[in-house]
C-alpha cells in the first residue's frame, strides 16, 4: 500500500513538473488552449492525490512513514497554491475577454488576494495552525505595511478606478497633468506614455486619476486641429477672419462637419490673436494639417494684403509683383524681369462657384492665383471628384504654356478669387530667355502627373486610366 501511495503521489508531482515545463514553453497561439491545458492538469492532479488519500481539507494521516507524511503534507500545500494559480488564470482570461488589456491590473489585484486565501486555507487545514491568531497577526502586519505603502496602494486603487471607468486605453493618445503621448501600458502603479519625442512618460496612477485627462484618440473619427496667429491691432478684424475662412476652406483635409471656423480669440495692446480650427478624421494627419494650415495662412494673409508685422499693410500696387516673387517657377527671373512680367499681368475677379479652366481647354494664358481657393475636379466616370484644392501662388494651365495640351481637370472657384493672367506668348519669351522657368514647368508637370498614377493606383475600386488627380499635394508656394 506504502508503494502504491507514494506511486500516486510521485504521478502528482510528475504532473505539477508538466505543467511548470507546458506553461513556460510549450508553443500555445491561443491563451484559451493554455488556460484549458493548465485547468485539466490540475483536475488529473487533484484526482491522484485524493486517490492516495490526501485531503487538501485536512492533515494528512501517514503517521508511519515520515517521508510520506512529508510529501503529502507538502503536496497539499500545493494543492491549494495550484488552484489559486489556476482561478488567477480563469480570471484573468474572463477580465481579458471582457474588458481588454486593462483586465491586467484587476487580474493582478485579485489574483493576489486569491493567493492570501489560499496561503491561509492551507495553514488553516493542511498544517493545522491557528489561524484566527494568524490573521489577527496578519492584521496588524497589514496595517503597519499599508501605512507604509500608502501611496503605492493609492496608485492600486487608481489604477483600478482608471481600468472599470476607461477614460483611456492601451494605444489612445491622451494627455494627463500636461504630458502628452500614446498610451503603451496600464500597469498597478502607473500609466505608461509615448511622448512626441520618443521618450517615455510615467504618469502615477494616483496622479492621472486626480488629473484633467484629455483623451485625443476619442471620438475616433473626428479630432480637432488649430492655429493661433497674431496680427497688429490696427488691421480691421472682418479682412483677418475672411482670409483665414479662406484658409480653412483651402485645406480638404478638414471635415466638413463639424465646421471649420476662424475667431478672433484676444486682442492685446498691439496685437490681436486669431485661431482657425477644424477637425480631421484621423489623428496621424494632426502635424501635416497644422503645418498646410500654416502655409495656407500665410499666403491667404498675404494675398489680402495684410502684414503681421507691426509696420502695416502690404500696398495693393504691389500685389502683382509680390505675387512673382512667391510663385517657384518664377525665381530664377531677375528684379527687373519681374517688375516687367508685373506690368502686363492682367487681374480678373470671380466669384464663388465660377468655372475659371473647363475640362479640355486650352487657355491662352498662364493663371496664377492672387487670392482665394480654387478647386481642382477630374472626371470619374459619369461623376466628378475633388483632386485637390489651390490656394495664392499657385499656378494652373501650365500644360497649355508647355505644349498646348488641353486642361485635364476642371477649376472652380470655392470662394472669391482674384487671379491674374500672363499672356501665353509672354510666358514662352520668358521660358525662352531662361531655361529655368521651363524647366519648372516641365518638373512641375511631371511631378501632377506622378502624384496622380499614385493617387489612382490608391484608390480601391478601378477606374479608367490617365485624369488629373492629386497633385495639389506638391505645393507651389
Amino acid at each position: 500500500m506504502s508503494f502504491v501511495l507514494a506511486h500516486l503521489l510521485s504521478l502528482s508531482a510528475v504532473l505539477l513538473v508538466i505543467d511548470t515545463l507546458l506553461w513556460h514553453f510549450a508553443p500555445f497561439k491561443h491563451r484559451v488552449v493554455r488556460v484549458g491545458v493548465r485547468l485539466g492538469l490540475f483536475m488529473g492532479f487533484s484526482a491522484l492525490i485524493i486517490n492516495a488519500g490526501v485531503s487538501p481539507l485536512q492533515a494528512p494521516l501517514f503517521a508511519d512513514d515520515s517521508v510520506l507524511q512529508l510529501g503529502a503534507t507538502a503536496l497539499g500545500i500545493l494543492w491549494w497554491l495550484y488552484a489559486a494559480r489556476v482561478l488567477t488564470e480563469v480570471i484573468g482570461l474572463v477580465l481579458v475577454r471582457r474588458i481588454g488589456h486593462s483586465g491586467r491590473l484587476l487580474q493582478d489585484v485579485i489574483g493576489a488576494l486569491v493567493f492570501l486565501i489560499a496561503i491561509v486555507a492551507a495553514a488553516g487545514y493542511v498544517l493545522e495552525l491557528p489561524v484566527k491568531g494568524l490573521l489577527a497577526t496578519s492584521g496588524v502586519v497589514a496595517i503597519v505595511v499599508g501605512l507604509a505603502l500608502q501611496s503605492t496602494l493609492s496608485d492600486v486603487f487608481s489604477g483600478i478606478v482608471l481600468n472599470t471607468t476607461k477614460p483611456y486605453q492601451v494605444d489612445d493618445w491622451i494627455m494627463i497633468d500636461g504630458v502628452e503621448g500614446k498610451v503603451l501600458d496600464i500597469d498597478w502603479r502607473a500609466t505608461h506614455l509615448l511622448t512626441s519625442a520618443g521618450s517615455t512618460a510615467v504618469v502615477p496612477n494616483s496622479v492621472a486619476a486626480k488629473a484633467k485627462i484629455v483623451n485625443l484618440s476619442r471620438p475616433s473619427n473626428m479630432h480637432g486641429v488649430s492655429i493661433s496667429i497674431q496680427v497688429p491691432n490696427h488691421i480691421r478684424p472682418r479682412r483677418v477672419l475672411d482670409a483665414l475662412d479662406r484658409t480653412l476652406q483651402g485645406s480638404s483635409s478638414l471635415l466638413l462637419n463639424p465646421a471649420p471656423k476662424a475667431v478672433l480669440k484676444e486682442a492685446g495692446e498691439s496685437m490681436s490673436e486669431y485661431v482657425a480650427s477644424g477637425f480631421i478624421a484621423e489623428l496621424g494627419k494632426k502635424s501635416e494639417v497644422r503645418n498646410q494650415l500654416f502655409d495656407l495662412a500665410h499666403r491667404h494673409l498675404e494675398a489680402a494684403g495684410i502684414s503681421r508685422q507691426l509696420d502695416g499693410v502690404i500696398e495693393p500696387t504691389t500685389r502683382a509683383r509680390a505675387l512673382l516673387d512667391e510663385v517657384k517657377v518664377f525665381r530664377s527671373l531677375s528684379d527687373a524681369e519681374r517688375d516687367e512680367m508685373a506690368r502686363s499681368m492682367v487681374a480678373q475677379q470671380y466669384a464663388a462657384g465660377q468655372v475659371v479652366l473647363e475640362l479640355g481647354d486650352v487657355p491662352d494664358s498662364l493663371m496664377v492665383i492672387a487670392t482665394g481657393v480654387v478647386s481642382a475636379s477630374v472626371p470619374d466616370g459619369s461623376e466628378h471628384t475633388e483632386a485637390g484644392r489651390m490656394g495664392p501662388s499657385e499656378v494652373m494651365g501650365e500644360q497649355s504654356i508647355l505644349t498646348d495640351s488641353p486642361s485635364q481637370a476642371t477649376f472652380t472657384t470655392l470662394t472669391s478669387c482674384i487671379i491674374y493672367r500672363i499672356d501665353k506668348s509672354l510666358a514662352r519669351q520668358c521660358m525662352e530667355a531662361r531655361v529655368e522657368v521651363g524647366q519648372a514647368l516641365n518638373k512641375l508637370q511631371a511631378v501632377r502627373q506622378q502624384n496622380s498614377r499614385l493617387a489612382l493606383m490608391a484608390k480601391p475600386a478601378p477606374i479608367r486610366k490617365g485624369g488629373f488627380l492629386g497633385w495639389l499635394q506638391k505645393r507651389q508656394g
